[in-house]
């Protein structure tokens, strides 16, 4: 998992990003309200931990910002603000969770664990489905009318990051940033030589689905 941790508290921020390190997760992190809603708007997470009291822009503006953006990542909001009127605030802004400071850093890893579950934010099942396909994300078998192919680990995230938001518009930054990560450096033109490789499994299955190009944009896979 990708989490994006905004936290103006250097210290505090260094030590959630170890911890997640350690759960094996990558983390991403900033310092300022404006900072971590640019790498929200331009970056895919499986969660966010956000900060109510940041310079700039707080971090109750930066979770209205996301949610009007239609972003739907999980989102925990980690405050020194205790009061109910608080919590009620955050909660009614968008927030997944809320936990209060000082917290013990395992809570805060367990409350990331159930957020990233709930249904809505990971399926249940391993299986993803959309558009009559199914993707088994561990053995990487792409099936649709009872056939079935198996991809290539890329392909596989690849796939599954367009399966999971089926019929959105994702700009090719953000992918290139999900499936290859942050701080990879990798030409764009890998982008496009692995749609088309999907492009070629998804006319092997016969699917009633296609990959559309959004000039200037990026991708969409979308019912034919």
């Amino acid at each position: 998992m990708k989490i994006l941790v905004i936290e103006d508290d250097q210290d505090l921020c260094r030590l959630i990003c170890h911890s997640l390190a350690r759960c094996g997760w990558q983390a991403d992190s900033c310092h300022t309200g404006t900072d971590g809603l640019f790498y929200a708007r331009h970056q895919a997470y499986d969660a966010i931990i956000l900060d109510r009291m940041l310079p700039e822009l707080d971090g109750l503006s930066v979770l209205e910002a996301i949610r009007r953006q239609g972003i739907k990542t999980p989102i925990i909001l980690a405050t020194a603000l205790d009061g109910l009127c608080d919590r009620i605030d955050g909660l009614d802004a968008g927030a997944d969770d809320y936990l209060v400071k000082p917290f013990a850093v395992e809570e805060l890893m367990a409350r990331v664990r159930a957020v990233t579950r709930r249904p809505g934010n990971l399926q249940l099942s391993p299986c993803l489905t959309a558009f009559g396909l199914s993707l088994d994300p561990d053995s990487r078998k792409l099936e649709c009318n009872g056939v079935s192919l198996t991809l290539s680990k890329k392909e596989s995230a690849l796939m599954g990051y367009f399966m999971r938001n089926p019929d959105q518009t994702l700009a090719r930054p953000v992918i290139l940033s999900y499936v290859w990560g942050s701080d990879c450096d990798v030409e764009e033109g890998n982008l496009d030589n692995y749609v088309y490789f999907l492009r070629r499994r998804l006319k092997a299955l016969d699917a009633p689905a296609k990959l559309t190009t959004l000039h200037g944009m990026g991708y969409r896979l979308e019912g034919l």
